[in-house]
């Protein structure tokens, strides 16, 4: 792409000078001299036509690469995950092009005037040059002929991609295969440790008798670090899977995960499945460990609880909704001692004496500080595992009075076993619960899009100061969608801009502008048949497209005003001495003689991202959704600029002739 964009421009400039070079040299040969006699083109002359070529193509070129650097304008206002993983592409493709465009207007002449010296042949010698315009040619001519039908056929292929593009499917990013599986179950709150830790080594056992597992790694509860809060209530077990080529015939990873799913409904835990690098940046990001999470808000954490088990009925069978579940708010189990005031003050006890005993046999009490070396450890003392591992024993634990002697805790306090949230989570100064669930076998947009018509009847009946907010990859869709919609118009008027800067036309202008939605065609068509979601990677596709889409199209506009100037140079400028049949054979020239620069573009371009297409690996889930609009656009786009921008050229110039009497011609002025 950025081989194409920038070898574009300097070709221009090149075959600009050579053709005027080679006409130059045709004149020459016209005048009396010996048969096999060289001219050599004088030292001046050479440089008058360096000079002048640059200056009839170089703004034109420069503007061009201006505006493939402006199409990228929205890529640099991407925030979040999108920004990270595209802004050094739009910044090395802004700097390369940024330089190209500084080289073509002062480098690239400097150096054409030490180098394209000696003889200079017509391309007419070139074999090359010679097949392609053979067949270029008779389809040109037939296009121009039969103009209504080249049009309709163009504007019909334009109207036929619009419903495949909206009916097409919307996400955020293309699924990137990072060669693993996270397995993210949920048990009961108020599960032990030792019950986790059997049921983490019963699943372990069951992931291992799929044959495309090679390694299970799984872990309950927290790491030793402090930035992790997880309960022993959550499992993260890692499932490592073999080459793809050794699985079994038609698997696919959804294939793996569904059996995955099958094989491990254990009572009481919930499954949940996703990758283990988009885990850890959805929660980093949105704090969401799944596709979607549905937060909801308020001011007591039952009534949130019981609308969020609410939310998880009605959502249930939506098509797309996978490891739906509520993250528990209640369940946990508490040990609730509430002291009896009145029979404290018959042993002659205080609240703070009745608590010390509780501190010291549950919590421990600090004895001392031991030193060793540089590092230092508390030494605390409580009750031994047996006076302290059920109720009965918490009920006989001995509290010393003066005058009774030691009597059992259950005399001076209610001792209870009492639920409430195993953990409570707030935002914005608001307690909080969620809802989650994966999307799979369906795309992000339409799945979210069903659960919120589901909702909408069941929000406006939410109490006041309660409301729910949709998060994880729905709302990076969303925020991408949004920077997109704002910046594209402006991006697309300062193109129209640069364009006329670049013509001093603005009917030429608006006309090379109109390349853009054709250049649409070939991508939406490429996309649909790949089976290809829209997201923010395609997108990205479809931006780089526009630059180059136009930046062809600028340089088939500068030689058919090329041919223009010559035709006015030889006929003047004039309703009776230019004819239709004049115009239409000078804009075949125009179009037709410089055939090989434009394919070249072309030819660069797909040649740099048609292998892509068939890549595998990681990354490519990510690099092939970039690349399809491209391709598909390129074609697509080619074939317009080279059979539709002279038709549409010259139906413009046949309306100045006939409106005005003479046609416009555009010179260079710098």
């Amino acid at each position: 792409m950025l081989t194409a964009a920038s070898l574009n421009g300097k070709t221009v400039i090149i075959l600009k000078i050579f053709n005027t070079m080679s006409f130059w040299k045709k004149i020459k040969q016209r005048l009396p001299q010996k048969k096999s006699s060289y001219r050599k083109i004088p030292e001046d002359v050479r440089m008058r036509l360096v000079e002048s070529s640059c200056k009839q193509v170089s703004r034109g070129v420069f503007f061009s690469t201006v505006i493939i650097i402006t199409s990228f304008m929205p890529v640099f206002l991407l925030t979040g995950q999108e920004g990270k993983l595209f802004h050094p592409l739009a910044y090395t493709k802004s700097f390369i092009m940024a330089v190209d465009a500084i080289l073509v207007v002062i480098l690239a002449p400097v150096l054409i005037s030490f180098f394209m010296k000696g003889r200079f042949l017509p391309e007419t010698v070139n074999p090359v040059n010679r097949v392609l315009e053979r067949i270029y040619e008779p389809a040109i001519r037939a296009c121009l002929k039969r103009r209504w039908v080249t049009l309709g056929v163009n504007i019909a292929a334009l109207i036929i991609s619009i419903p495949l593009v909206l009916g097409l499917g919307r996400e955020f990013m293309p699924p990137l295969d990072e060669g693993s599986i996270l397995f993210m179950p949920i048990m009961m709150p108020d599960v032990s440790n030792s019950e986790a830790k059997r049921l983490l080594q019963v699943q372990d056992q069951i992931i291992k008798t799929v044959p495309e597992v090679t390694h299970v790694l799984g872990k309950a509860g927290r790491a030793n670090t402090a930035t992790d809060n997880s309960p022993i209530s959550m499992v993260e077990t890692i499932i490592m899977l073999k080459p793809a080529n050794e699985w079994r015939k038609g698997f696919t990873k959804d294939s793996i995960i569904n059996e995955l799913n099958k094989k491990l409904q254990i009572p009481g835990v919930i499954n949940g499945w996703t990758q283990p690098i988009i885990n850890r940046i959805n929660m980093l990001s949105t704090g969401i460990r799944t596709d979607v999470g549905i937060k909801i808000f308020g001011q007591n954490l039952d009534t949130i609880y019981a609308f969020a088990q609410q939310v998880e009925k009605a959502l249930e069978g939506t098509p797309g909704v996978k490891d739906l579940y509520v993250e528990p708010i209640s369940g946990g189990k508490y040990i609730d001692i509430a002291v009896k005031r009145d029979e404290i003050g018959r042993y002659g006890l205080s609240t703070d004496d009745v608590n010390a005993v509780v501190e010291t046999a549950l919590g421990g009490m600090r004895l001392t500080t031991t030193v060793e070396g540089r590092q230092r450890f508390s030494v605390n003392a409580r009750f031994g595992q047996d006076f302290r591992n059920n109720l009965t024993a918490l009920k006989r634990l001995q509290v010393q009075t003066m005058n009774y002697g030691p009597i059992p805790l259950e005399a001076v306090a209610d001792v209870n076993i009492t639920e409430g949230p195993p953990m409570i989570n707030s935002e914005n100064a608001m307690l909080r619960g969620t809802v989650l669930f994966n999307v799979r076998e369906r795309d992000l947009a339409s799945t979210v899009e069903d659960a919120q018509k589901k909702l909408n009847s069941m929000i406006a009946k939410m109490p006041k100061g309660y409301y729910l907010n949709w998060s994880g990859n729905y709302e990076n869709l969303v925020r991408g969608e949004q920077t997109l919609k704002m910046i594209l118009p402006v991006v697309i008027i300062v193109i129209f801009i640069c364009m006329y800067f670049a013509f001093h036309s603005t009917r030429e202008a608006f006309f090379s502008l109109i390349s853009l939605p054709f250049a649409l065609i070939g991508g939406a068509y490429m996309i649909y048949f790949w089976g290809v979601n829209i997201s923010i990677a395609v997108s990205v596709g479809f931006i780089a497209l526009f630059g180059l889409a136009v930046e062809t199209n600028i340089v088939m506009v500068i030689y058919l005003n090329d041919a223009m100037q010559q035709l006015v140079a030889k006929k003047g400028n004039s309703r009776e001495t230019i004819t239709k049949g004049d115009l239409r054979e000078y804009v075949i020239a125009g179009a037709a003689k410089r055939l090989r620069p434009k394919l070249m573009t072309v030819s660069v371009s797909l040649f740099g991202l048609v292998p892509i297409l068939w890549s595998t690996g990681v990354g490519s889930d990510v690099m092939i959704p970039i690349v399809l609009p491209m391709v598909g656009g390129v074609i697509t786009s080619s074939t317009f600029i080279l059979l539709v921008t002279p038709l549409i050229f010259l139906m413009n110039k046949e309306y100045e002739l006939r409106k005005h009497g003479k046609i416009e011609v555009l010179e260079a002025k710098h």
